[in-house]
C-alpha cells in the first residue's frame, strides 16, 4: 500500500524491522529475510552504528553492500564455532521467521499438524531452540493470518514466555505486514504495539487467532526519515527486491 508520503508498506516494514535493533549496541545482528536484512543494514548506517553485520557466511563486514552484492571491506574473520559463541552468550539478536507463532511467542517452522502424522513438512526445528534460549530473538512474519498467529502452536521450535528457561531469553518483537508486537505484558504474552500506515487494529484482531493485548492509544508506525528512505532505495536495496516480501 502506497500513502501520501510515498513510502511503501515493505518500507515501513523495513522500518519496525531496524527498530528492532534500536539500542543494542556491538551485538551481532542475524536477520533471516529479506526485509529483516534490510532493516538491519538500515539500522547500521543509520542509529546503530555499532552493529556487527556478516557477509552471510564466515566474515564480519565493515561496509554496508546492496541487496546480492559482496562486501568489500572485511572487519574480521568468524567461523562457526565463534558465531556459536556469540549465540550462545547473548551477543547476538536474531530476527526470524514462523509458520506458527502463539500469544507467548512459541514458534514453529518444524510441520503442522499431529507430529507422529503432519499434514505439512516444513523446515524442521534447525537453530530455533538455541536462538530463542540464549540470544535476544524477534521476528519477521511477512503474511499476518490467523494461521500464522495461532492459539497453540503444532510444535514449539522456538521457545516462548511461558516455557522459558536461561539467563539470555529475549523476546524483542514480531515484525508483521500488519503492525507491530512486543511482549511487554505482565504475563509476557503478546501485544500490539503499532500498526501500518493504512491498518485498523480491528483488521489485525481480527487476522490474530488469539486475544492480543491492545493499549488504549495504539501508535502508527513511524515514517521512515527523507535520509532513511533514500537509503532504502539508492544505497540498500536500489533493485526494490523488498516490494517483493511484502503484499502492497
Amino acid at each position: 500500500m502506497t500513502v501520501t508520503s510515498g513510502t511503501t508498506r515493505a518500507e515501513y516494514c523495513v522500518i519496525a524491522c531496524a527498530e528492532a535493533w534500536r539500542g543494542d549496541g556491538e551485538i551481532l545482528a542475524s536477520p533471516m529475510g529479506l526485509v529483516p536484512a534490510v532493516g538491519a543494514r538500515l539500522a547500521k548506517l543509520t542509529f546503530a552504528p555499532d552493529l556487527l553485520l556478516t557477509d552471510g557466511e564466515a566474515l564480519l563486514v565493515a561496509d554496508v553492500a546492496p541487496m546480492g552484492a559482496r562486501p568489500q571491506t572485511v572487519e574480521g574473520w568468524l567461523p562457526y564455532r565463534q558465531h556459536l559463541g556469540l549465540a550462545m552468550g547473548g551477543r547476538r539478536h536474531v530476527m526470524m521467521g514462523a509458520s506458527q507463532i502463539d500469544r507467548y511467542g512459541n514458534q514453529n517452522i518444524s510441520c503442522i499438524g499431529d507430529w507422529a502424522r503432519p499434514t505439512r513438512q516444513l523446515l524442521g526445528f534447525r537453530g530455533a531452540p538455541t536462538n530463542t534460549l540464549n540470544n535476544p530473538t524477534s521476528y519477521w512474519i511477512p503474511r499476518h493470518s490467523a494461521r500464522v498467529f495461532v492459539e497453540r502452536v503444532d510444535v514449539v521450535c522456538g521457545v516462548g514466555n511461558d516455557r522459558a528457561v536461561g539467563p539470555y531469553h529475549a523476546l524483542r518483537r514480531v515484525v508483521s505486514d500488519l503492525g507491530v508486537f512486543d511482549f511487554a505484558t505482565p504475563d509476557g504474552s503478546m501485544r500490539l504495539v503499532s500498526v501500518h500506515p493504512g491498518v485498523g487494529v480491528e483488521q489485525v484482531v481480527a487476522a490474530t487467532g488469539f486475544p492480543l493485548a491492545i493499549g488504549d492509544d495504539v501508535a502508527v508506525t513511524r515514517e521512515p526519515t527523507p535520509e532513511e528512505r533514500r537509503l532504502i532505495r539508492e544505497v540498500i536495496d536500489p533493485r526494490g527486491q523488498r516490494e517483493t516480501e511484502v503484499r502492497s
